[in-house]
């Protein structure tokens, strides 16, 4: 009955990637490549969950 008051987990993971793909892209135009690449690994492990709860909502 209130299933369309219960948040989508994977809009929420796709707000926090692209939310830290900025924050990487801000880190590189610093000349600070040590977080660029530390946050845009964090973006890819987000990323990779994404993915999955996709696959499992589509099974």
């Amino acid at each position: 009955m209130f299933s369309i008051f219960k948040k989508d987990p994977i809009k929420k993971l796709d707000k926090l990637y692209e939310s830290k793909l900025e924050e990487a892209m801000h880190a590189q135009r610093k000349g600070d490549i040590k977080s660029y690449s530390m946050i845009t690994e964090e973006a890819e492990k987000i990323k990779v969950q994404i993915i999955e709860l996709q696959a499992s909502t589509k099974t």
